[in-house]
């Protein structure tokens, strides 16, 4: 009987089968002579001892592992190897959805191929991962757009604090209150009729208790930075002054607030109650937000709110519930009496509630001393406005004011992102006695920069290398930003422009609604009809209802001039656009045109095979650049065909 073994490597294979021959029986074939015909080579892996060891059968015979050495694995197979790693992770990390962990995965990727000095098309596997990598980035940059798609906002709301005390069920009110409550009527002007009865009571209880007496505290120390203005407007549109309570109790003076139903502000304005007043809504700003633009839509509804019903607090219900709510409760029982249509339980819970808060926040504001409230009011921000003309970036204009970033989204809340709309007339606010430094500064960007460059004050000792570090950029690329030789020592408090993050433009999957016409999309995010129908092939007049419309909300950006006019190829050696004399800085100031001709644009027609990679190293320049300068790459391949925008 012949016992057959099969190896796991090569020499296994060949132990077994000597083996094999060693154990033929008996019979007639041990007669006839065997010719052994070893198996073809095949290529092995680095093996140990050991496992030849535990591999091979026993025979009794003495292996030479000396002999047995592990072949050298070729620089490309590593190199693929460590690239399919990488890959793999970063699209487990978005199938996890984690973003920041896979595009850091699949950037590393791309450093691997980059570094290694082999060309992608030197190797079908490279050249196929490295177009897998590229259209998992893309998936990357699409699954985030439809995560921040319609409604997604760098500025984020804040719940509305009207959620959490409307819905409250209180216990009785504190007796001992009411004397206090009724001594303070008689005590203190107002110019909103105020009662006090159990209603009133419970939540004057609750505002005096430990919980909701921060809730009262909180929001009428914010009160402060509106105050003057919200009296000021709501007296010049003839309403009563103490209606600034219905926006303590809306929002506690938060610009921010948002209700679970949508509505936004100091004021809560649902989106069609803004738009019927006003108040302007796009992808890049939200007027709802706006203190003094919300105070003003405010003041005119409440205003219309009376000459309907005629008394104050169906005024206040009606600007909770809606006007056509309140008319169909008076309707309904016959009585135009807030307090009646309470008890009757003719409004919803939420309103049944709102008028009692908004008593009880007034009494408790006009005296809070007799209260045990403790309030410390802030003061408004001291602002001044600039009309910058063009889209900014909020972190340029930081940069260029010396302010900070949270306080100018502080002081600008309708603002919805991180830079300003593409609106000539939009006044922004900066600090006060910055706005001069601003118009100095931002003059040594170039306009068409100012959403993708930033400012950089040199601090003592510190060089290019340290700058560019710092914004995860290229010292030549710093270089050609502002027209600096290489090596250029820099005077400390100079003014660098670093060329960082891509232009403000974002891929946004919207899906239309009801009513909605191209023109109303269109303008929401600041691009034009045109635009819509080539991004997504549409030939009729009418947005297709419940389509998910691709956007590149703000517009894609301008190609750059192909060429410099002669004018500025030979006007005197500027920093950033703007000319600058520092003594003892000449290295500074000696400018090389070479560096200023490396900022020009050029197109590139792509051809059958190539790839942003090829592209991008025969240009001198980085994947990232070729796709910040062309966003229809976040939509799609690369194909044979495309023109592409190279900044050189």
């Amino acid at each position: 009987m012949t016992r057959r073994i099969t190896g796991r490597t090569g020499i296994a294979t060949a132990g077994a089968l000597a083996l094999s021959l060693g154990f033929v029986g008996c019979d007639d074939t041990s007669k006839k002579q065997v010719k052994a015909h070893p198996p073809a080579a095949t290529p092995v892996a680095a093996v140990s001892p050991e496992f030849v060891r535990e591999s091979l059968p026993f025979t009794g015979h003495t292996v030479d592992f000396s002999m047995i050495q592990a072949p050298v694995r070729p620089a490309i197979d590593i190199l693929v190897d460590k690239v399919q790693a990488a890959y793999d992770t970063g699209q487990k990390e978005l199938k996890a959805r984690d973003f920041e962990k896979a595009r850091a995965e699949f950037d590393r990727a791309v450093d691997l191929i980059q570094s290694s000095g082999f060309p992608v098309e030197s190797d079908p596997r490279l050249s196929k991962l490295f177009d897998e990598i590229g259209d998992a980035t893309q998936s990357y940059e699409q699954q985030q757009a439809q995560n921040n798609a319609e409604e997604d906002e760098e500025n984020p709301g804040i719940p509305a604090p009207i959620e959490e005390i409307a819905d409250l069920t209180l216990p009785p009110g504190d007796p001992r209150l009411l004397a206090k409550a009724e001594q303070e009527l008689i005590a203190v002007p107002h110019d909103l009729p105020l009662t006090v009865n159990e209603s009133v009571l419970q939540y004057l209880s609750y505002f005096t208790s430990a919980r909701g007496r921060a809730v009262v505290e909180h929001g009428l120390e914010r009160a402060g930075r509106y105050n003057e203005m919200i009296r000021r407007t709501l007296k010049a549109e003839g309403v009563p002054q103490d209606l600034i309570y219905l926006a303590q109790a809306e929002s506690a003076f938060l610009p921010q607030a948002v209700s679970r139903a949508g509505a936004r502000g100091i004021w809560q304005f649902m989106p069609y109650r803004g738009e019927e007043y006003g108040l302007d809504r796009t992808y890049w700003i939200d007027e709802r937000s706006d203190p003094e633009r919300s105070t003003h839509a405010a003041a005119q509804h409440m205003k219309d709110l009376y000459a309907m019903f005629g008394d104050w607090y169906l005024v206040m219900a009606a600007y909770n519930s809606g006007p056509g709510n309140v008319a169909k409760a008076v309707q309904r029982t016959g009585y135009a009496d807030f307090w009646e249509l309470q008890k009757r339980h003719a409004l919803p819970k939420q309103t049944q509630n709102y008028v009692p808060i908004i008593i009880a926040m007034a009494l408790v504001a006009k005296d809070p001393a007799l209260y045990g409230v403790q309030i410390l009011p802030e003061k408004p921000p001291a602002v001044e406005t600039v009309k910058p003309g063009h889209p900014v970036d909020l972190h340029l204009v930081a940069d260029a004011t010396g302010g900070d970033l949270e306080d100018l989204r502080m002081i600008n809340p309708s603002l919805l992102r991180s830079a300003t709309p593409n609106d000539p007339q939009f006044l922004l606010y900066v600090p006060k006695g910055t706005a001069q430094k601003f118009e100095d500064n931002i003059q040594r960007v170039p306009i068409d920069k100012w959403t993708s460059w930033r400012l950089h004050s040199v601090e003592s000792g510190e060089t290019l290398a340290d700058v560019a570090r710092h914004y995860r950029v290229t010292v030549p690329a710093i270089e050609n930003a502002n027209h600096l030789e290489a090596h250029a020592t820099l005077p400390q408090g100079f003014l660098l422009n670093v060329p960082t993050a891509p232009p403000v433009v974002k891929l946004v999957h919207y899906r239309v609604q009801r009513g909605d016409t191209l023109e109303g999309i269109a303008g929401r995010f600041d691009v034009t009809v045109a635009d819509l129908r080539r991004w997504n092939h549409i030939s009729g007049e009418k947005a297709p209802r419940g389509a998910r419309l691709r956007i590149y909300a703000g517009g894609e950006p301008l190609p750059a001039a192909h060429a410099k006019p002669k004018s500025a190829q030979n006007s005197p050696k500027t920093f950033g656009g703007a000319s600058r004399s520092t003594g003892g800085s000449a290295a500074v100031q000696n400018v090389s045109s070479a560096h200023a001709e490396k900022s020009e644009a050029v197109q590139h027609h792509v051809k059958k095979g190539e790839t942003l990679y090829s592209i991008a190293r025969a240009y001198g320049t980085t994947i990232s650049a070729l796709r910040n300068s062309n966003p229809f790459l976040a939509d799609r391949p690369l194909a044979a065909g495309d023109v592409l925008v190279v900044q050189r």
